[in-house]
């Protein structure tokens, strides 16, 4: 085909490519399709507990909160105008709560449904800790008449506490004394929760969003919200200012500090290949016949995953900078490889060079398309982003090149370790194999580190300030937080009781706690409960005896009769959840983070001062705050999934290059890459450097970039010449590409361009040393 022809059939392909993906790209609502949540990196179905709570967590009332201080000149502005910032929050739709710290309405709230419901709720408990002391059910032990005495003299011992004065409305309707027991239970409790008034300063805050903190809805409206209340606030009180902290201020920031990296690190990138690469270029100018052929790279790359996936999370596209560095090698091994002979076509050129072309970026996409079954989403969109972003481009350097008049790019002479002696070469081809020998021992000693909170940017401003805040509301190191879920609340709360189990066997029952479970019966309870008012109708009567006996009058107790007996008759009395129901929904500010009744988990939240430094076992279904923050354990299971996967990937690699190149070849080709991962990873180990997740898929990228390189040396090495120009303008562009991600303040992306820039330079220096100098002759 004629040039003329062959330029204006690429130039339509090209442009066809460009259009029909630039129109994609344009037509979609980048709001919905890319995602900054941490979350949205780890799976959403299927998934282990502690994540599943996690992502429940995430959306819920404990994200959702919003601590404010207001001050004036530094002090606590006063009571009032707490009250009046409070109000005009709880006015904005941004806002679905606002109460201020030491506001008694949410207790007196909840004393009231309690006392409503204590029969259903407290009787149950009371039951089950005298039924020891009435003699259970054995033959002759009247355990109503026990009951009832018993209960008469705890009330006689009551009545002489200072505490009685507090309940002596309730007794009439309270002789057992649910209600006394249950505020002994829940008072240290709810000092921990929601401080009393006289405990902390008055203009402290406690407000809920509306909409998931993760959200652009529980971000920006709630910003204007809080400074439309301070300003209101300001109006009726001078000199009012309001500090606050949340969730969606750290995912506010995160989001905005991620779009400006996905900017600068891709700038970055493209700046630093590009110097390299001109560096190596007589005629810079003619350099720029690379860019596009890195653009619709990207382009494909951007196209395709946002065509598999419906959510992509913006680190993709971090990572996804990677592409500049890689996406280029094809270009430069088209490009700068001079033709076989005077004339020569630009077909016979490609034909002539097909075989390591295919065979590198084949046997690398095919690797990537392992991570397609990754539980990792994140790591799913990266397969699929760089696989398709390295077809991309291997298909557009080849047609961009054929519209090229001259298809060759000449370079710069630099002779690098061709400058060396051979016996030095030699000599340090044999260094570098002895350091990779000795480096192995370090793969026994890696220590690893998976933490979800590398997923996210750092923000020691932020946290400063949210330290400061919650210390205000009576946050601090001394109480640990346990959440015990169930795929309901009655499965919770039998996990629940097992954790205060093994809680009170390991510390002794010596650790203060608070949780709602202190209220609410486990299903066995309120078993038992029922079958105690069909049992034994007696049990008035008996009450009311020895009440007359011990010198009360059993009339004035008429109120607690009456509702026992309408608690008695209630054909459902076994089922509590009408009762719970009513007392969640009188949960109002942080008493309602004790309880979550949701999909696909329910859980109470126990705090606990003096807690036990183990972890509780695993059938109490519990686990700490401290263990969510991290997910060590759960990225660990991930991470082994990965590995295998890796593994995997690696092995269809080399068989690839083993069954192109021979048995022979291709295990000298593949031992560049392959030594250049376990020597750098048994480097990390015997320095003691913490490993994650990203290490490992940062080693998988490496072995892939570097088996591209080990390929096109040897197809020199096969004619007897040194290592291409083009390998080593690729490998420099790699890494610098590689190098800035390594700049990142995300650690997992600075772990990840880290691992790759250091392989791919050992690759380098490896193949500068001619390694494959002996394909092709005989043993």
């Amino acid at each position: 085909m004629e040039f003329r022809r062959r330029q204006i059939l690429g130039w339509s392909l090209l442009g066809g490519a460009v259009l029909l993906g630039g129109g994609w790209l344009l037509r979609l609502d980048y709001g919905r399709k890319i995602s900054t949540d941490v979350l949205d990196l780890v799976p959403g179905q299927n998934v282990a507990p502690e994540l599943a709570l996690v992502r429940q967590l995430a959306g819920e009332a404990e994200s959702r909160t919003v601590l404010c201080e207001l001050t004036v000149a530094g002090r606590p502005a006063p009571a009032e105008a707490a009250q009046r910032f409070a109000e005009a929050l709880r006015q904005d739709p941004a806002f679905d709560q606002a109460v201020t710290l030491g506001d008694t309405a949410a207790r007196d709230a909840l004393g009231q449904e309690l006392f409503a419901q204590r029969f259903a709720l407290l009787f149950p408990r009371w039951l089950r800790d005298h039924r020891a002391l009435a003699g259970g059910d054995e033959p002759g032990a009247d355990p109503a008449g026990r009951l009832a005495h018993a209960a008469t003299a705890e009330l006689g011992k009551f009545l002489t506490t200072p505490e009685a004065l507090a309940f002596q409305d309730l007794l009439p309707a309270d002789p057992l004394l649910l209600m006394p027991s249950a505020a002994a239970r829940l008072k240290d409790g709810f000092a921990l929760v929601q401080p009393p008034a006289e405990a902390t300063p008055a203009a402290l805050v406690w407000a809920r969003l509306a909409a998931s903190p993760m959200s652009e809805a529980g971000q920006g409206p709630a910003f204007a919200a809080m400074a439309k209340a301070e300003a209101a606030t300001a109006a009726e009180f001078p000199g009012v200012t309001a500090a606050y902290t949340g969730v969606n201020r750290f995912a506010a920031a995160s989001r905005a500090r991620i779009e400006r990296e996905v900017k600068w690190l891709n700038a970055a990138s493209l700046v630093a290949v590009v110097g390299i690469a001109f560096a190596f270029i007589r005629q810079a100018w003619r350099g720029l016949h690379l860019v596009p052929v890195v653009a619709l790279s990207t382009l494909g790359a951007w196209v395709c995953t946002t065509l598999v996936f419906a959510r992509v999370h913006v680190l993709v596209f971090v990572f996804g900078s990677l592409l500049t560095g890689v996406a280029i090698d094809y270009g430069f091994y088209l490009f700068t490889q001079p033709p076989a002979g005077a004339g020569e076509e630009y077909a016979a050129k490609v034909r002539r060079l097909a075989k390591p072309l295919l065979a590198s970026c084949l046997t690398t996409v095919a690797g990537f398309a392992l991570l397609l079954f990754s539980e990792l989403p994140f790591i799913r969109q990266l397969g699929v982003f760089v696989g398709a972003g390295l077809v991309c481009a291997l298909a557009a350097a080849v047609v961009y090149f054929a519209t090229v008049a001259n298809p060759f790019l000449e370079t710069r002479e630099f002779r690098g370790a061709a400058g060396l002696a051979p016996a030095w070469r030699r000599g340090l081809r044999r260094g570098l194999v002895v350091l990779a020998i000795v480096a192995l021992p370090g793969l026994a000693r890696l220590q690893w580190r998976d933490d979800i909170r590398d997923l996210d940017i750092a923000a020691p401003k932020l946290k400063a300030e949210d330290a400061r805040i919650r210390a205000k509301f009576g946050a601090g190191s001394s109480s640990t937080v346990y959440i015990t879920y169930g795929t309901d609340l009655a499965s919770a709360r039998v996990a629940l009781a097992r954790f205060e189990a093994w809680l009170a066997g390991t510390a002794g029952g010596s650790t203060p706690t608070v949780s709602l479970g202190a209220v609410i019966p486990t299903p066995d309870e309120a078993a038992e409960a029922a079958r105690f008012f069909k049992q034994h109708p007696e049990f008035p009567d008996k009450l009311r005896a020895a009440l007359d006996q011990e010198g009360f009058e059993s009339a004035g107790f008429a109120p607690f009769f009456a509702d026992y007996a309408r608690a008695a008759a209630q054909p459902g009395s076994a089922d509590t959840s009408a009762a719970v129901a009513g007392l969640r929904a009188k949960l109002a500010g942080p008493l309602g983070l004790l309880i979550h009744d949701g999909k696909p988990l329910s859980w109470f939240v126990t705090l606990a001062g003096r807690a036990p430094a183990g972890a509780p076992p695993a059938d109490t279904q519990t686990v700490t705050a401290s263990q969510l923050q991290s997910l060590n354990q759960v990225f660990a299971q991930y991470r082994l999934s990965a590995l295998w996967l890796s593994a995997i990937g690696l092995a269809i690699v080399g068989s690839g290059v083993l069954l192109t190149y021979g048995w022979r070849d291709g295990l000298r080709i593949f031992a560049i890459p392959a030594g250049a991962c376990l020597g750098l990873f048994g480097l990390l180990g015997w320095i003691g450097q913490p490993l994650n997740l990203f290490h490992l898929l940062g080693a998988f990228l490496g072995v892939c970039l570097t088996h591209n390189y080990s390929i096109f040396s040897a197809t020199s090495a096969y004619r007897r010449e040194p290592p291409p120009v083009s390998v080593r303008l690729s490998a420099l562009t790699a890494a610098a590409s590689f190098g800035v991600l390594a700049t990142s303040s995300i650690p997992v992306v600075r772990a990840l361009g880290l691992t790759v820039s250091l392989m791919v330079l050992v690759a380098l220096l490896v193949i500068e040393f001619e390694h494959l100098s002996g394909l092709g002759r005989k043993p």
